[in-house]
């Protein structure tokens, strides 16, 4: 009997798998949903639009983007954990993705259960910008500056548990420092106060830096990843300062409803893959300062636990709490 039910479960598995092959080899036959849970306009629809523009071209089937914004991404995160795990809807997420797990309660879905990783997209990394009025011209300089000073310097950041707030509780931890966070809802007047001096630090992207560097009307000091910026030659890496563990970058990622053949899943991994290694592509992403960050699927998913992670222990030792 025994014997029997092993044969049976085999036959069972075996259809499963020539179905899923099946569906694969006929995949796409329609358009595919590609949810943004981002307004137009940022750089997550850019990138969106880019590579399911090539991925159209390639495939003769509409990647359509479309932008379900709200609700700190719960809105276009829950509308892909409702739809069919097919591989006709997938969805961009970034960093907050892994954050929101443990910043906000009562999720209607599950953030590492519900999901799988596709491929991951692109990824950039974050400068420690200072304002011209701080008397250090170095990392070390700063440290030490800060350390004199505990908790008299403003450090700005965007939103309650995004990338800069965990890069600045990441900074503060490690260096043993002090600062009073001032959160804001954007880039703009996070930079305007940093160059009139009302804030005396920040961590943020490359491409925002690089016009206020260049008129000096902000100072990088130190950026994240394992070598120097070719936009930012003369600012070390944390890791150059002896400074390893200071490290975290932004990323955007492809997922997919959990349940989504794998089969599937290697054939859009593939073929993003594709799309990012084209050099029209890296042009415009090295415009933007981005880097083509390729992974297989087992890759993506093994990077989305470790941030997982790690952003749960920096959320749990900083206390932080979602401001909304």
């Amino acid at each position: 009997m025994r014997s029997i039910l092993k044969t049976l479960l085999a036959c069972v598995a075996a259809t499963a798998a020539s179905l899923a092959s099946a569906q694969a080899e006929n995949y796409p036959a329609k358009p595919i949903r590609f949810i943004v849970p981002y307004s137009p306009g940022g750089s997550t629809s850019m990138v969106a639009r880019l590579i399911g523009e090539k991925i159209t071209e390639n495939w003769q089937q509409q990647v359509l983007v479309e932008n379900r914004p709200g609700g700190s991404t719960i809105i276009g995160t829950q509308a892909l954990a409702k739809s069919v795990p097919d591989g006709y809807t997938i969805m961009l997420v970034v960093n907050s993705h892994a954050a929101n797990g443990h910043l906000l309660k009562n999720l209607p879905y599950d953030t590492m259960n519900d999901f799988v990783p596709v491929a991951t997209l692109v990824k950039t990394e974050l400068l420690l910008d200072v304002t011209p009025s701080v008397p250090a011209s170095t990392l070390p300089e700063f440290i030490s500056l800060m350390k004199s000073k505990p908790g008299q310097f403003n450090v700005a950041t965007i939103g309650g548990g995004g990338v800069t707030r965990l890069m600045t509780e990441l900074f503060l931890m490690e260096t043993g420092t002090k600062a009073v966070h001032i959160s804001y809802q954007g880039t703009p007047p996070m930079l305007t106060d940093l160059m009139s001096g009302q804030v005396q630090f920040i961590f943020d992207t490359p491409v925002t830096t690089l016009p206020f560097a260049k008129d000096k009307r902000v100072r990088p000091l130190a950026v994240t990843g394992p070598k120097r910026l070719a936009a930012f030659p003369d600012v070390p890496t944390f890791t150059e300062m002896g400074m390893p563990q200071i490290d975290m970058n932004v990323w955007f990622m492809v997922i997919a409803p959990a349940g989504t053949p794998k089969p599937i899943i290697n054939k859009l991994n593939a073929e993003i893959n594709r799309v990012l290694s084209l050099p029209d592509v890296k042009n415009v992403l090295a415009q933007q300062i981005m880097e083509p960050f390729v992974s297989t699927p087992e890759e993506s998913d093994k990077m989305l636990r470790a941030v997982y992670d790690q952003y749960g222990r920096i959320i749990a030792k900083a206390g932080i709490k979602l401001e909304q």
